[in-house]
């Protein structure tokens, strides 16, 4: 080091003083340049906040350039801005990557809103159930089968996103599916993974609709390997059927027109087994005998003797019904008039108020 150049103490601690300042401000391009770069770093967090900062500070640094080539003179300052400006393009380049590759459809992300956020399920177990799925919404039109009754194989489960869906068995109307209700969930849980089985309702669009579908064997593979997934699969499926469950307490009546709460446990009586053949039935309450008479008259009387039990009713003819060979039958299908033999059944109340006591 050559004994006129000054060291770095001298130069921090001892700056040599400026003779004079310069009577002319620096070019508009410096002056552009410094306010872009001061607005460029107020810039907030997060991968939005960084697209803000590079997104100015590579004009701000460029601006820069081109005050060092064109009035600084400078080959240096324009080297190290044009490096700034490549180092921040470069920095751009992978943010809008990252943000492209983070982005779902939109469809999908209203449906996180609604069945995922609430539940604090992470984005990263999100975009694995998209995965499975492959990201695409399935269309269905107007008055078109998704399933047909005996005939579509159970190979998916799906999850309607718009438009609405009737259920109907053997042409009886059962009940509708609407947005973020699963359209095949009972089927689903009535099978193991390694059975096979087909719809035992068919599903008709009522209107144009939209659904997303897993495909059964990627979806048990999904299962198998996430079992916070796997849980988070069984809460859903669940909450959906006992919704399916409660909608059909319209469809059970008795024929008194009186309409039961399928939560109330008289209904236990209904669906529950019937008394077992070998089992005795409680005896009929037989009428109070009358005290015995005292006295010699009283030996040559005979008791009297009790009347004999009115006949049973005939049984009553009953509309014959399809016969069904196929597992898994809707409990819908069940009338309270099937049960009438049963003891205790509702069909031995003959009014609402006898009912309710």
């Amino acid at each position: 080091m050559s004994a006129s150049s000054p060291s770095w103490a001298q130069a921090v601690l001892q700056p040599p003083a400026c003779d004079a300042w310069k009577e002319h401000m620096e070019g508009a391009a410096y002056q552009l340049a410094s306010c872009i770069v001061l607005l460029g770093y107020m810039g907030g967090s997060g991968i939005f906040g960084s697209l803000y900062i590079f997104g100015l500070l590579a004009p701000g640094y460029f601006c820069y350039a081109l005050w060092g080539w064109l009035s600084a003179c400078g080959l240096d300052v324009f080297v190290w801005n044009m490096l700034l400006v490549l180092l921040c393009l470069l920095q751009l380049a992978h943010l809008a990557y990252r943000l492209r590759k983070d982005t779902i459809p939109q469809e999908f992300d209203l449906l996180y809103k609604t069945m995922y956020l609430p539940l604090q399920v992470p984005l990263e177990v999100y975009r694995e159930i998209v995965k499975c799925c492959e990201e695409q919404v399935q269309p269905l039109a107007r008055d078109q089968n998704y399933a047909v009754e005996g005939k579509t194989p159970i190979d998916r489960l799906s999850l309607l996103l718009s438009g609405r869906v009737r259920v109907s068995q053997d042409g009886q109307f059962l009940h509708y599916v609407f947005p973020y209700q699963f359209l095949d969930s009972p089927e689903w849980e009535s099978l193991r993974p390694s059975e096979e089985g087909t719809f035992q309702v068919t599903l008709t669009a009522e209107t144009d609709c939209s659904y997303v579908t897993w495909p059964r064997r990627r979806l048990y593979l999904l299962l198998r390997k996430d079992r916070y997934v796997a849980r988070l699969f069984s809460s859903h499926l669940g909450y959906d059927i006992s919704e399916k469950l409660y909608s059909l307490n319209e469809k059970l009546f008795a024929k008194f027109g009186l309409r039961f709460d399928i939560r109330l446990p008289s209904l236990y009586h209904v669906l529950g087994p019937a008394t077992s053949e070998g089992e005795p039935e409680e005896a009929e309450e037989l009428p109070p005998t009358p005290p015995p008479a005292h006295g010699p008259a009283a030996a040559s009387e005979a008791p009297p003797q009790p009347p004999p039990p009115p006949p049973p009713p005939a049984p009553r003819p009953r509309a014959s019904r399809p016969e069904s060979d196929l597992l898994g039958e809707d409990s819908t299908s069940l009338v309270l008039e099937d049960f009438a033999e049963l003891p205790g059944s509702f069909m031995d109340y003959v009014s609402e108020g006898e009912y309710m006591k």
